[in-house]
């Protein structure tokens, strides 16, 4: 007992001074946590495989999955299907095989082994990325979102991968019956959660709401989210899958920010932990010895990682985004660390290989926080933003102005009504033909992602009068929505419905003013077939 609190206190006090020494250096607080892991392992002689401190730590993912979970519902799932089952299972089954096949002839070891090990260095890490990304603001991103959807489905493989682990090493049971209890799993699991979802879950926190104690509100939460994870785990799948769709059943409900509050420090303390995990798996002894063979498969594996996922994502959304997304995955995750352990106590792979693998996995994911923090600088060496000096934001200061987000149709209407009404306005249009045609009209049209947190800011849109937006595309309505919303201050959204489900959309965005485009429609007709004096709108 001495000794446990001996480690907690020399931990905490170890991540508090590490993290304020390289907060200086503008270094994220997950390598301080990873150093802190390194030295308390040889501070107190600690196992590197120590399971129960791992065990406790995969909560650390569990919370950071299910508060990602609350910002999805099955709508916006469905509507990342192709970034999910279709971007997702290329870059895992490309990289996986690839990796086998060179696996195979480099660790000199049986094929099942290589098939493993590929697949497991296929996953990256959900808990750095989607920290990162959460906290810098870029998960509402094109690249953010694409990365976010290729981890979902990268979650959900682990689940075969765990079964291959266990057909390779278990010849007790077949292959159509393990299959088969996996389908009974995900039927009863899914089945449970939807259940839940429609007939007890509100029910259920409304009257832990009415209770009017937080700490019991607090603790009714985490029974569902460890209930969840727990339930998906027995069944054979992933705490962080359970955890998942649990947020995205309560994000269905009008607690969910809430809940999202007071969940954040229970995440962050445990996701803490995890990166302490993770920096114990570090052995210097094996490194020294092993040191080019681990720079040269660490080199191998993240070049390869991004290329694959830059060729997959290239002719759906351009090189800029598709080469963010790649080096936003590049990395070995989390699921690879358990993976390899389980590869290794299974006897697939020897305990060397297993630690050169475990220790390139770790350097990868130190790596991570630097490549995402540089992002934007490592992109523009390689490949830079189409004549981006002529689309630059130039203007400095302006407030009560009127932003509008689009530059397609409506837009242009927009754009043409407000000239006529002297009102101030700038146009933010990630369309570079639309941006040039702007332009060339001698209209303030700027190249620009308005869903990016840093694009609005530079548009002063805290000193706006009002932001309109001006698209079509519903999912990037609700990405738009959400990051304006993300502002400390308030701003006024101006946003057009085509649709009942589109105005019940934006309403659970909390957006107050929404336009009914059919309805308007139908009393500008109805006003000019009543008046006859009325002549068509120009």
């Amino acid at each position: 007992m001495d000794n446990l609190l001996a480690i907690i206190l020399s931990a905490t006090a170890l991540a508090t001074l590490f993290n304020i020494l390289l907060k200086r250096f503008n270094i994220p607080t997950i390598i301080g946590y990873i150093i802190t892991g390194f030295a308390i392992a040889y501070m107190y002689n600690l196992g590197r495989n120590n399971e129960s401190l791992t065990h406790i730590a995969e909560f650390g993912v569990v919370f950071l999955m299910f508060t990602i979970g609350l910002e999805f519902s099955i709508k916006h799932l469905l509507g990342m299907k192709k970034d999910v089952f279709f971007y997702g299972l290329l870059q895992v089954s490309l990289v996986g095989g690839v990796i086998a096949l060179g696996s195979e002839y480099f660790f000199v070891i049986e094929k099942k082994s290589a098939i493993v090990i590929g697949y497991a260095l296929a996953l990256s890490s959900t808990a750095i990325v989607l920290k990162i990304l959460n906290d810098s603001g870029t998960i509402h991103t094109v690249y953010g979102r694409k990365a976010l959807g290729i981890l979902l489905f990268q979650d959900i493989a682990v689940i075969p991968i765990l079964l291959m682990i266990n057909i390779f090493s278990n010849q007790t049971s077949s292959l159509s019956s393990l299959l088969l209890q996996t389908l009974y799993s995900a039927v009863i699991i899914l089945g449970l959660m939807y259940v839940v979802s429609k007939y007890l879950l509100n029910r259920f926190l409304s009257l832990v709401v009415w209770a009017d104690t937080q700490e019991i509100f607090i603790a009714s939460v985490l029974l569902l989210v460890v209930g969840a994870s727990f339930l998906a785990h027995t069944l054979g799948f992933s705490y962080s899958l359970g955890a998942f769709l649990a947020g995205m059943m309560m994000s269905e409900t009008q607690y969910k920010h809430q809940i999202e509050a007071d969940l954040v420090p229970f995440r962050d303390l445990l996701l803490g932990l995890f990166f302490i995990t993770v920096g114990m798996q570090i052995d210097l002894s094996l490194i020294a010895q092993n040191y080019g063979t681990i720079l040269l498969f660490l080199g191998a594996m993240m070049a390869f990682k991004t290329l694959v996922v830059f060729a997959i994502l290239f002719f759906s959304v351009g090189g800029r985004v598709a080469l963010k997304t790649g080096l936003a995955l590049c990395q070995g995750g989390e699921f690879s660390l358990a993976i390899l352990a389980l590869t290794s106590s299974s006897h697939l792979i020897s305990a060397k290989t297993s630690q050169i693998l475990i220790v390139t996995v770790v350097l990868s994911m130190i790596l991570t926080p630097f490549i995402l923090k540089n992002m934007k600088k490592i992109v523009d060496a390689i490949t830079k933003e189409p004549n981006n000096g002529d689309f630059m934001i130039h203007s400095s200061g302006i407030k009560d102005h009127i932003i509008v987000c689009g530059y397609g149709k409506l837009g242009q209407e927009i754009v043409y009504r407000l000239k006529k009404m002297n009102i101030n306005y700038l146009v933010l249009e990630h369309d570079i033909n639309l941006v040039k045609l702007g332009q060339s009209r001698g209209e303030p049209v700027y190249f620009g992602n308005a869903a990016e947190k840093s694009i609005l800011k530079n548009a002063f849109v805290e000193n706006a009068k009002a932001v309109i937006i001006a698209i079509n595309n519903e999912k990037k309505l609700i990405l738009l929505c959400e990051v304006l919303k993300s502002f400390d201050a308030p701003i006024k959204i101006v946003a057009k419905a085509s649709d009942y489900d589109e105005k019940k959309l934006l309403k659970a965005l909390q957006v107050k003013h929404i336009v009914n485009e059919g309805r308007e429609a139908a009393k500008a007709l109805l006003k000019v077939a009543m008046d006859e004096e009325t002549e068509i709108i120009n």
